[in-house]
């Protein structure tokens, strides 16, 4: 009796052994000779030691055509479990690129559901790590039907757990859909995402590409936007993605954890007083206030080459999670367009969900002027930040450092945005338009009718910036609740938060709103 238990045990190590060993030997130097990590190798790097509990490791496809009942390997091309990251519970898996190159399956569906499910059901993150040649080929329509048991699972949990992406290989096909669909997507190493590949562009188009250059990080960090966060490297890319969730929460019912501070909740920082030129077009980076009044080294910028006309990211203000919106006016101006609106909106959706404060600083002109803007739809794009904003219900503060103009104003967390607290530096200019076409349009006989006229539009101009060029007129009507120095922001903020922490606001109860698509 005691020798059959002993084969057993023998029987599952091997087994076991045969699971860590992925495709093979073989299998696993061709992806270091690749300059790739396997499954387990970054499970290693994201994961606490000792941390990972693994589930469905012995599990195997049952497929026989083409040559599959040879190909048989424990786990299936995928590990999934539990572990925890920095302390914190989080579910995982990870596609293992040494099992018939990653490709997905119905086995493969099945453990990642499994694992969506209790992830959900437990309330606490789920990381997925992306490297496969997309649907098994073998399985035909089943592998296919997979994808969608999966994709149903990543829109039931958004906005309920936070949902992390890294594509840490090629992410082909249908199989782009299930990162495009969580919260954020992180691209390093040789990451690349398409849906239809460099040889079917060619066999369509007749167009030659390479597959970085179609769906490489470049391309989806500062063009299409679809990822978030970009590294040259996959260990760079797993602790990019470490560093993420350590601002956010474990759900949506729970606040992100606080970090012990280490900078003065009431530093005051002289340089901000000087930061805005005394020339109105003359531009600045707005990173500088941002870094200047947040907690020192605290500000993760994401999507920061999409859209760089927009900032947005998390930082910390007295430990605490925050997150910030703010124009550029180092790059055009500041003017909002399709693409900053976008950005700006989904992430306002993103803090929203996850119970994030969001302060956002405001220098703005206006949205961007053109044929093409306009064809392409800036108006729906716009509004998408006018819903986000009135939608959320977190603590909402804003700060208008330059300018804030027309219906920018407005979309930029103005009060009547449901903003809680809105404070203004005295360099704030807050106007329906600029002076010089606002004079044009208000004093237009006056100024034809004079004996010098563009004597006359000038000193109007001045005149109209001297009584309207500044956020004490906003103030007078209560659209400003307190004109301060911008070296107080960071202490104005921290007091601020203090108090709207425990804010509470209900929307109207509804099955879900119509946001602009």
């Amino acid at each position: 009796m005691q020798g059959k238990t002993h084969d057993h045990l023998e029987l599952l190590r091997e087994m076991r052994r045969r699971a860590v060993l992925g495709g093979g030997a073989r299998r696993i130097e061709q992806q270091h000779a690749r300059g790739k990590l396997t499954a387990r190798e970054r499970l290693a790097l994201l994961l606490d030691e000792g941390s990972f509990q693994e589930f469905g490791a012995l599990a195997t496809h049952q497929v026989s055509e083409f040559g599959l009942d040879q190909q048989r390997f424990p786990g299936d091309g995928i590990v999934t479990g539990f572990g925890k990251v920095s302390g914190r519970r989080v579910a995982v898996f990870a596609q293992d690129f040494t099992v018939l190159g990653g490709s997905f399956s119905a086995v493969q569906a099945h453990k990642i559901s499994r694992i969506q499910d209790l992830a959900l059901e437990s309330g606490i993150p789920i990381i997925g790590l992306n490297d496969s040649g997309g649907a098994r080929i073998q399985e035909g329509v089943r592998s296919l039907a997979a994808y969608g048991e999966v994709f149903v699972r990543n829109v039931m949990a958004s906005g309920v757990i936070p949902q992390l992406s890294l594509v840490l290989g090629p992410c082909a096909g249908g199989a782009v859909y299930s990162p495009a669909l969580t919260d954020f997507v992180l691209m390093a190493g040789d990451g690349c995402m398409f849906l239809t590949g460099p040889d079917v562009i060619k066999a369509v188009t007749g167009e030659q590409v390479s597959a970085q250059d179609l769906g490489g990080a470049d391309v989806h960090g500062g063009r299409s936007g679809v990822a978030h966060l970009v590294a040259d490297t996959e260990a760079a890319g797993i602790a990019l993605a470490k560093l993420l969730l350590s601002y956010l929460p474990q759900n949506n019912n729970e606040d992100p954890p606080q970090i012990r501070p280490e900078d003065p909740a009431h530093r005051m920082d002289e340089a901000l007083n000087a930061l805005i030129p005394d020339d109105e077009n003359q531009p600045y980076d707005m990173r500088d206030a941002i870094t200047a009044i947040f907690d020192r080294d605290s500000f993760l910028e994401v999507q920061p080459a999409f859209a760089p006309n927009a900032v947005v990211g998390f930082g910390r203000l007295d430990g605490y999670s925050v997150g910030v919106v703010a124009n550029q006016p180092a790059c055009l101006s500041g003017a909002l367009n399709i693409d900053a609106s976008d950005k700006i909106a989904r992430f306002i959706r993103t803090c929203d969900a996850f119970n994030i404060p969001i302060v956002t600083f405001i220098d703005c002109p206006g949205f961007l002027p053109g044929t093409d803007q306009e064809y392409g739809g800036v108006i729906r794009h716009g509004a998408k930040i006018i819903y986000a904003y009135c939608e959320a219900t977190v603590p909402k503060i804003s700060v208008v450092t330059r300018k804030a103009m027309g219906g920018a104003y407005v979309a930029m967390s103005s009060k009547q945005m449901r903003t809680d607290l809105a404070f203004a530096w005295p360099s704030a200019r807050i106007a329906v338009m600029g002076a010089e076409p606002a004079v044009r349009v208000l004093y237009r006989d006056e100024v034809r009718q004079a004996a010098d006229p563009a004597q006359r539009e000038r000193e109007l101009v001045a005149e109209y910036r001297e009584r309207f060029f500044n956020p004490y007129r906003a103030a007078d009507v209560g659209q400003i609740d307190e004109v301060i120095e911008p070296r107080e922001t960071r202490s104005r903020l921290v007091r601020a938060l203090e108090v709207l922490r425990t804010k509470v606001q209900l929307n109207p109860p509804k099955k879900h709103g119509l946001s602009p698509t």
